[in-house]
């Protein structure tokens, strides 16, 4: 089975792997919150800004990171 998107382009888009990872982590999670609080009106994550088949948060937020729909800066911290 073939990923989708491909890593080398997601790699284009960060610094690192390291970094991809966790900005795909951090936005998996947010897709994950949107979903589990949708019914209630919360509306404080974003919905997923891309339509794919899958509904898998990470691949959702992988397509999202290669698309250029989401933005992560770095920081002393670590990224926002």
């Amino acid at each position: 089975m073939l990923m989708k998107p491909k890593i080398d382009d997601l790699l284009k888009t960060s610094d690192s792997k390291f970094t991809l990872v966790i900005e795909a982590a951090k936005r998996a999670r947010q897709i994950n919150n949107y979903y589990r609080h949708l019914g209630e009106g919360f509306g404080q994550e974003a919905p997923p800004q891309v339509q794919i088949t899958s509904n898998k948060p990470l691949s959702i937020a992988l397509s999202e990171i290669a698309e250029g729909k989401v933005a992560f800066e770095r920081d002393a911290d670590g990224l926002k």
